[in-house]
């Protein structure tokens, strides 16, 4: 089977109460569809915690808006251990994460009349699109963004999708690039620009200078849950007059405070595998055959960018629709560019979670 990336299906965010920020999740960003709650604990991941089994709590949430959703990840085995220092505009990795909007204004009034952190005001992309920064009650910063793809309306009163993308620290743009255009088919290049910019200035060293380089994908995406997590962005950012960035996980564990990785729905996992490695990118984390998740199932992998940065990819088997009723999709033996139909991707929502 060929590869195929079908969207971004989620970010995933280390936190100390999956409770308690899914609720915020759910209020300022209406990411409140649960696909799966599983407590467990993570063998296959002990590259990145110290080479010891840690357990943990993992849930998936989605919104109907459509968007890529949530990982929202705590450990249950130790304390989830914050960054030692301030992370500062161009540290590598995942610097902060888009959330796509119908209307920016209207959402940055719902953000400020209900007390959320706002880093600066609706401000201008070097493209001309309005955008803001918001910051969430752990310090992740979400960068608010314009968007005209949409999956379903669910009259959410912030006006707000799931994931539309998010913003990498690297540390040279031109070695990095390749795998984001390349590999994961971000090929155009919508601006790439150097200097000082108004926009980041409400960010931790946002008055410096830096590149900025945002990505596109020019065809639409396929795949079984395409339509659902829609057209997404990288913004790869890269500090000029700075010599002290730190990789933002520096002496941490993955699933520890902040954002974890960046996971791709895929299809065709061992072609994907072996274009990975002939490019110089390793599988540091392969799952092999079906990793069941409880209520959802598939093959995982994880590769790292030029500096370190997790992007995981997942080629799922099985979904739940309705778990009460025992409603699962088993994709295996589904044509792997055909869309799910709309009306099956919709039953989704009828595991909302309310406030």
């Amino acid at each position: 089977m060929e590869k195929i990336i079908c969207g971004i299906q989620q970010m995933g965010i280390g936190v100390p109460n999956v409770q308690e920020i899914w609720k915020w999740y759910r209020k300022f960003f209406g990411i409140d569809v649960k696909v799966f709650e599983d407590a467990a604990e993570a063998p296959l991941m002990i590259e990145y915690t110290g080479n010891e089994v840690h357990k943990r709590t993992a849930t998936l949430a989605l919104s109907m808006e459509g968007g890529g959703g949530f990982e929202i990840w705590q450990f249950t085995s130790r304390p989830t251990n914050k960054a030692s220092f301030e992370i500062k505009l161009g540290d590598f990795g995942l610097y902060s994460c888009r959330i796509k909007s119908k209307n920016i204004d209207e959402t940055y009034r719902y953000f400020k009349v209900n007390g959320a952190d706002l880093l600066t005001e609706v401000v201008y992309t070097p493209n001309n699109h309005k955008h803001f920064f918001v910051k969430d009650p752990n310090g992740n910063i979400f960068n608010i963004v314009e968007s005209s793809n949409w999956f379903s309306e669910t009259n959410h009163p912030s006006k707000c999708g799931a994931v539309a993308g998010t913003m990498i620290g690297v540390s040279n743009i031109d070695r990095s690039i390749s795998l984001y255009k390349d590999i994961l088919g971000y090929s155009k290049v919508e601006y790439d620009v150097i200097g000082e910019f108004e926009d980041l200035k409400g960010l931790p060293d946002g008055s410096k200078s830096f590149r900025r380089v945002l990505l596109s994908h020019p065809e639409e995406r396929q795949g079984p849950f395409a339509k659902l997590l829609g057209e997404t962005k990288i913004e790869l950012i890269q500090a000029i007059d700075s010599t002290n960035c730190k990789k933002i996980f520096e002496n941490r564990y993955w699933g520890d405070w902040g954002f974890i990785h960046l996971c791709f729905d895929i299809q065709g996992m061992d072609a994907l595998k072996e274009e990975c490695e002939s490019k110089g990118y390793r599988f540091t984390v392969d799952s092999s055959n079906t990793f069941d998740m409880g209520e959802a199932g598939g093959r995982f992998s994880y590769i790292e960018d030029k500096d370190g940065t997790l992007i995981e990819f997942v080629e799922t088997h099985k979904v739940p629709v309705l778990k009460k009723i025992g409603w699962y999709i088993n994709l295996k033996n589904r044509d792997p560019k055909k869309n799910l139909p709309k009306w099956m991707l919709k039953a989704m929502g009828l595991n909302r979670v309310k406030n």
